[in-house]
């Protein structure tokens, strides 16, 4: 394990303790059993930190949702598929989930809230592109109603997994909403969240900056990783990013190497998004 990902478990397990406010770095220190000028080499502060397990755990979430719906052919269970895999991400990450809902309520710090509306919007394009491809027309007044209704669906149902210990059956609670999403895409007429108001207060969303910063990332993954395979595909995927030399479907191929290493399935993502595969 490298010291960075040390940091980043040893500090969860105090932020879901104690909340992000409340715990210091020397905490943080103290329990990953390192000191404060090696906390220092990886993050240049805590709120730097705290970004960092936002940007590791929120990537994996979206680049699994949005792999499930780019990739499921059968339209007829996408839906059901979509949620399943929401609530898996949800599952799988239980202790960050916990921190997320609640830090989303809590928090002043202006950095922390842009960052959490950044994934938001992307959670948002996700539901879009599925509600249109899966009704088209049909949606057309209501889409952006239908991507709030998505999303109550799913975070009020997160918080009885996630507070209430509610028995999990998320097979069945996914066929359940599926049933519900397409009632409302079908049959919904009256709307509220118009095409105008959504985007008077729904900027544009990016999935990444700029060349450099993807280049920076993938630098530092070619630092940690020591799979040949992976480096070779880093590499590759490096040049062409720099200028463009692969046919798409060899590009692809190469990212979808990288999502199979668990590591690398958030670069693997915004590769896919910066190169439009």
């Amino acid at each position: 394990m490298s010291k960075k990902q040390l940091i980043m478990e040893s500090s969860l397990e105090l932020f879901a303790k104690q909340g992000f406010e409340a715990t210091s770095v020397q905490q943080i220190t103290e329990h990953a059993g390192i000191s404060k000028g090696a906390f220092y080499l990886s993050f240049k502060s805590k709120d730097e930190l705290i970004i960092g397990l936002i940007d590791h755990f929120m990537l994996e979430f979206i680049s699994n949702i949005d792999h499930v719906v780019k990739n499921h052919s059968n339209n007829k269970n996408l839906l059901s598929e979509f949620y399943k895999a929401a609530f898996h991400s949800f599952q799988k990450h239980s202790d960050f989930a916990k921190i997320f809902i609640k830090e989303q309520s809590q928090t002043v710090n202006e950095e922390l809230l842009t960052k959490m509306h950044h994934y938001d919007k992307l959670f948002d394009k996700i539901i879009l592109g599925m509600l249109e491809r899966l009704y088209g027309e049909e949606v057309r007044h209501t889409k952006y109603d239908l991507i709030y209704c998505v999303k109550g669906f799913f975070h009020t149902y997160s918080h009885l997994f996630l507070f209430f210990n509610v028995p999990q059956d998320i097979t069945r609670l996914s066929r359940s909403l599926a049933e519900k999403t397409a009632l409302l895409a079908k049959h919904a007429e009256t709307t509220f969240i118009t095409d105008e108001l959504y985007h008077t207060f729904n900027e544009p969303v990016n999935e990444i900056q700029n060349k450099e910063q993807l280049l920076e990332m993938i630098d530092q993954k070619l630092e940690e990783i020591n799979d040949p395979t992976i480096k070779e595909s880093f590499i590759l995927l490096k040049q062409h990013v720099i200028e463009p030399n692969l046919s798409p479907a060899i590009a692809k191929g190469l990212t979808l190497n990288l999502k199979n290493h668990a590591e690398c399935k958030q670069i693997s993502y915004l590769l896919q998004q910066y190169l439009e595969l």
